[in-house]
């Protein structure tokens, strides 16, 4: 076994976990290529939902769908393949996750009707696993000194793919017609999938035991509850019946998944490893950040695509909108880059705070000031470095706070939490933003100067949960092939993972 810190061996493509170890940096690049792409199609649709309604030929409230369907099957897939990962290995399931999005995306590329459209994008959604995979596989792979870096650079290209995705969309629809959004992305898919059946190795470190159907069907049952209860419930109304039922029967199911992965022998998700500290309060603080996240992407574009004649906004076009979030973009990148190497000298935490109290600057300053173009352009490029410090030193403390059997999940949730979070806040953000309209049919200026103080303080709430986050000490003993939950040494950085894995706990020195 050779030591975290070693350099890896170099060895020819098609590496599949036997012998020498491709190098890491190869496998980082088909990831990065992976993760990027996922994080395009995710948001490429949002600026273009009416292109899609006018060509489809169908209503408004059928194509939310498209954005629905997607973050539905994304919920699912993101925690109970990342756990698939860690038992059955992380390159078959990473594989297995390309093929799918590859599908989807041909079938969307030539989907003739809006049923279509909406199956292929059920399809697609299963590339929400990739994220969890991905950590997995950094941390299995990289040297230890290289796993923050690698981390905090794979969420940023998470984010930026989601900005940059926004951003491109109007170009390629006017040159190029709406298909395009998908048949680009698809090439990028395909040449992924190729490399990583090529060179990305397997992983030498499972977790025991099976994927259990019980906890993984309520698990399913409950995230798709609430997720269409607060993603139609501008279109139902809160007050709705359908939107009422729905959340009361998500919440009614959530304990009865806790239950049974408690009393499961093999748990989807381990609600031991979910307590811990370091866990459970950095998934407090990724619900929290997933509202000002969300919506900023969202609703943004709305605002300065509003007509001047509303007494704020720019009457920017579609291209336009998109480069508004340009800054974003390229700050969210460069500071998530930057996060990985602050986390290495001073810890996840400072980084995670740093980041929640920039966005809650910026999301301040969209309260006060929106009427320049300026204005606009330095709060997007103030939330990139915010949400590029958050994003990254989240998924770091993540990984560096639970067993290397138990990351894909881990992470998984995490993902999922920050999702409901921002899918609650883009729910009540459109509420506050419509609940005042003009006779022109456009909200009034006071709907977004509210919905921007909401986004601030949810951000301000960020920071707060993350100050709560305990200090985890760096332990430096990597695990030994094939140990695990079932005992042995496990990599962790605190003694309550540790504990969880069944393993002996060696202090760094």
């Amino acid at each position: 076994m050779r030591s975290p810190d070693s350099p890896p061996h170099e060895v020819g493509p098609g590496d599949g976990g036997s012998g020498e170890r491709v190098h890491h940096q190869v496998t980082f690049l088909v990831l990065a290529l992976a993760t990027l792409a996922y994080a395009m199609l995710q948001s490429l649709v949002n600026p273009v939902l009416p292109t899609i309604q006018r060509h489809l030929h169908t209503t408004q409230a059928n194509v939310t769908w498209v954005l629905t369907a997607y973050l539905l099957a994304a919920s699912i897939a993101t925690p109970v393949v990342g756990r698939a990962g860690d038992i059955v290995g992380k390159k078959k399931a990473l594989v297995a996750v390309l093929v799918f999005l590859a599908a989807g995306t041909v079938l969307a590329a030539v989907a003739p009707t809006i049923g279509v459209m909406i199956v292929a994008r059920l399809v697609q959604g299963a590339g929400g696993a990739l994220l969890p995979l991905a950590f997995g596989i950094v941390r299995d792979e990289f040297p230890r000194k290289d796993v923050a870096r690698a981390v905090g650079t794979i969420a940023a290209l998470i984010a930026v793919g989601g900005g940059l995705g926004i951003v491109l969309a109007g170009p390629i629809v006017d040159s190029l017609g709406y298909r395009y959004l998908f048949w680009i992305p698809l090439v990028i898919v395909v040449v992924a999938l190729i490399a990583a059946v090529m060179v990305v190795p397997e992983s030498k470190t499972r977790a025991p035991g099976r994927l259990s159907a019980g906890p993984a069907i309520l698990l399913t049952l409950w995230l798709v509850a609430v997720l269409i209860a607060v993603s139609e419930a501008s279109n139902w109304g809160w007050g709705s019946g359908r939107t009422l039922g729905l959340l009361a029967l998500g919440l009614a199911l959530v304990p009865v998944w806790v239950l049974a992965e408690s009393r499961s022998a093999d748990p989807v998700v381990d609600m031991k490893m979910m307590r811990v500290p370091v866990v459970a309060t950095t998934n407090l603080a990724a619900l929290l950040l997933g509202i000002p996240m969300y919506s900023v992407m969202a609703f943004l574009p709305e605002f300065v695509q509003t007509p001047r004649s509303s007494g704020y906004g720019f009457g920017a076009s579609i291209t336009a909108s998109g480069l508004f979030l340009l800054p974003l973009t390229a700050v969210m990148f460069f500071f998530g880059l930057w996060s990985g190497r602050l986390a290495d000298r001073y810890g996840s935490k400072p980084v995670l705070i740093a980041g929640a109290v920039l966005t809650a600057a910026s999301c301040g300053m969209l309260t006060f000031a929106h009427h320049q173009r300026w204005e606009i352009y330095v709060a997007t490029a103030v939330v990139g470095a915010g949400l590029g410090f958050s994003f990254s030193a989240m998924s770091n403390l993540i990984v560096e706070s639970v067993p290397v059997t138990q990351v894909g999940v881990a992470s998984g949730m995490n993902a999922n939490i920050r999702t409901i979070g921002g899918s609650i806040g883009a729910a009540v953000t459109g509420t506050i933003i419509t609940s005042g309209m003009s006779g022109a049919g456009t909200p009034l200026e006071a709907g977004y100067t509210h919905a921007f103080l909401f986004l601030f303080i949810a951000a301000a709430g960020t920071a707060g949960a993350s100050l709560l986050i305990p200090g985890a000490g760096r332990l430096a003993t990597p695990s030994p092939i094939g140990t695990g939950a079932a005992g042995g040494t496990v990599l962790v950085h605190n003694a309550e993972a540790a504990i969880i894995a069944g393993a002996p706990i060696v202090e760094a020195e």
